[in-house]
């Protein structure tokens, strides 16, 4: 199975940051031969405080991701935090990713599923991969065709994430596509004070070591100057090194 690489900024800052990023990917699908996602959230709804930046919201967000689209020609993936989303998300998104925090919640999966777009999930920081079937099958019970599961650690407390990478073929036992979320994995939760801390040097080693377990896919937040990025600024990986590390990732494949 060709891998799937989905990519863009955490959140929607500014739609010049979008066309930035765009830009690049572009690029590299054509240098490449890949089918990079574009991948940005309109609102960051679980952020660490009530102060973060969230977003332009859905219905700007979504004329900027439209716009993305069309100029691109780019699929596109949001996720969404409320199941009266789905519907206005489904008319511009190809894929409706589920966060880690709402996996369980089955009005959200059966929402996402009745659009008839691909459905993402992600996989909770407290469930194991084999616990991933039962939000599968909701999804699918309510008329999903296509459902991937994504990889994201698990969380012990004490501000760090552990990736078990058994997760990957425990939920490739129950759905063809899992995806390895290679920033989110680095996160170091609430160990930035008020905000998420982590460690964009493990990035492609995540990556590597997904590929080994047989991950299908890769999920990366790139940003052309992650330091002063609005959200996940410790995790993201630099938008210039993207293609390198994609390069690594299938020159075997």
């Amino acid at each position: 199975m060709k891998p799937i690489f989905i990519a863009g900024p955490c959140v929607i800052e500014s739609a010049e940051l979008l066309d930035i990023i765009a830009k690049e990917i572009t690029r590299i699908n054509s240098r490449l031969s890949t089918n990079i996602v574009f991948k940005a959230s309109f609102d960051k709804a679980n952020r660490t405080s009530i102060k973060s930046f969230r977003g332009p919201g859905i219905e700007q967000g979504m004329r900027m991701l439209g716009d993305i689209k069309d100029k691109y020609g780019l699929q596109i993936l949001t996720d969404i935090h409320e199941s009266q989303q789905a519907e206005v998300v489904a008319e511009v998104c190809d894929i409706i990713q589920i966060p880690a925090f709402l996996c369980r919640q089955t009005d959200l999966l059966v929402a996402a599923a009745k659009t008839g777009r691909t459905v993402n999930i992600k996989k909770a920081q407290f469930l194991s991969g084999q616990d991933m079937r039962y939000p599968v099958e909701k999804a699918l019970e309510a008329g999903a065709k296509d459902v991937w599961l994504t990889e994201r650690g698990n969380c012990f407390g004490y501000n760090n994430l552990v990736v078990d990478f058994r997760n990957i073929p425990d939920m490739l036992d129950i759905v063809p596509r899992v995806i390895m979320d290679c920033t989110h994995s680095v996160q170091r939760p609430g160990a930035g004070g008020w905000k998420t801390g982590g460690d964009r040097r493990f990035v492609p080693a995540m990556a590597k070591a997904a590929k080994a377990f047989g991950a299908t896919g890769y999920f990366f937040e790139v940003h052309p100057d992650p330091d002063n990025g609005l959200s996940d600024a410790a995790n993201m990986l630099e938008l210039e090194k993207l293609e390198s590390l994609i390069k690594e990732l299938v020159i075997a494949d």
